[in-house]
């Protein structure tokens, strides 16, 4: 079962976190925590549009390295055209 715990907004964008269970095989149950990306939109049509991504605490900062990077990328070397590195 999962619990909310906090969920934070900006814009369009949202980000919760949640407490989980896992039932053990052992028989013991053990918590953990995740946390869910969602984007949220209306297309051309007025329907309504999300994006979710489930990402496991362990993840985060792996994502927040990537995202910085690809803003690195966006304001040092996108603008001017240039080709940058693609590893």
């Amino acid at each position: 079962m999962s619990r909310l715990l906090k969920s934070i907004k900006s814009g369009n964008f949202e980000v919760t976190v949640w407490e989980n269970e896992k039932d053990l095989e052992e028989g013991g149950i053990i918590g953990f925590q995740t946390v869910s990306l969602r984007k949220s939109w209306r297309d051309n049509s007025g329907t309504f549009r999300e994006q979710r991504l489930i990402l496991r605490k362990q993840d985060l900062e792996r994502v927040v390295v990537l995202l910085r990077k690809t803003q690195e990328y966006l304001l040092l070397e996108g603008e001017d055209g240039k080709k940058g590195d693609e590893h």
